[in-house]
């Protein structure tokens, strides 16, 4: 395993970074003449704390992690993949790796960013082929992504694969865990200090309901979450979103999350009954991916009654499928009442 700083390029490692006199006065605060605000308080006027303080705070003692291990990303998940890209990945010369099939936007955040990616087909199991990833990187691979439970699969890849792949990749392994709340397999975040080249992604939008808000979390060694931070943009997560999370905080989300497992089960059994579906693939996430014969055809009927699914048949190994969401109990009975007279 390389150094870890030493993947960072050669830029962003002497990087000075966008500054504000806030930033560098650490005495009682009263008076703001520094940033060319509008003094008339209306609860908005000033900018927002770009360190995101107290929201860090408080997800620490959720996570159980401390806050200079939190990277808040304005953009969702989204936001931390691409300085991923921009911190670790020469344009046109380094590449990334991702198994297939998978979340779309570690694709489109490479292509974005002139980075070659390489995807290595899960089996046809869907089960993580380890030999293959690491065959398939060299010395220009800097980035390896990997979706657990994976999207659209919804399938929770075993802790010892991933555990050796992040031991035996000389790069950084970016563990998306976005859909780890709806799982039993636990989280690599209790183990992240073990792994200096480990950057663990969660969100806000899944199982917190705070899709509209636009919150991302990424977790890693403190220097690494120190490079984000400098990397990005000073202002990306707004004062209005800082502080209505915080209060959605304060609200457990266990019983929804009790409640969307129960229907995941429910779905499970009720879709197993239908002869137009030829089979359900096991799910740790808040989905399920379906294969059908005819997937536009199942697609378009669910459209004229107003259920939007997506259809992910022209996704490598996915022939065939459609993925649905777990929705309300009312929502999931008329899904399958539709399906049934098909």
């Amino acid at each position: 395993m390389k150094e870890t700083l030493s993947l960072i390029r050669r830029n962003i490692r002497n990087l000075s970074p966008y500054s504000t006199a806030r930033d560098e006065y650490s005495g009682p605060l009263g008076i703001y003449l520094d940033a060319n605000e509008n003094p008339y308080g209306n609860l908005y006027n000033r900018y927002p704390d770009p360190h995101q303080r107290a929201l860090r705070e408080r997800l620490a003692q959720i996570k159980g992690t401390q806050p200079e291990s939190i990277f808040l990303g304005g953009n969702g998940s989204d936001e931390a993949i691409d300085l991923a890209f921009r911190i670790f990945c020469e344009p046109q010369c380094d590449n990334a790796l991702s198994i297939a099939p998978t979340y779309g936007m570690y694709r489109v955040a490479a292509a974005i960013n002139a980075v070659e990616m390489r995807e290595v087909p899960l089996r046809e199991d869907f089960s993580l082929d380890v030999d293959a990833l690491l065959s398939a990187t060299d010395e220009r691979s800097k980035l390896m992504f990997i979706c657990s439970p994976n999207n659209p699969t919804g399938n929770s890849f075993p802790s010892e694969d991933i555990e050796l792949l992040i031991r035996k990749f000389n790069g950084m392994v970016i563990l998306d865990e976005a859909y780890i709340d709806f799982s039993d397999s636990a989280s690599f975040l209790s183990r992240l200090p073990e792994f200096p080249n480990l950057i663990i992604l969660h969100t806000l939008s899944k199982a917190w309901g705070m899709a509209g808000l636009r919150i991302g979390m990424a977790f890693a060694q403190p220097e690494l979450v120190n490079v984000f931070a400098r990397v990005k943009y000073p202002y990306t997560v707004n004062v209005i979103t800082q502080q209505f999370v915080l209060d959605k905080l304060a609200v457990s989300v266990d019983s929804q999350i009790s409640e969307i497992r129960s229907q995941r089960k429910y779905l499970e059994e009720q879709l197993s009954a239908i002869p137009l579906i030829k089979r359900i693939f096991p799910s740790d996430a808040n989905f399920l991916l379906i294969r059908v014969d005819n997937p536009r055809a199942v697609y378009n009927e669910l459209i004229s009654k107003g259920i939007i699914v997506r259809d992910r048949s022209s996704m490598l190994a996915c022939a065939g499928c459609l993925r649905i969401t777990v929705g309300t109990p009312s929502e999931n009975k008329r899904l399958i009442e539709i399906l049934s007279t098909m």
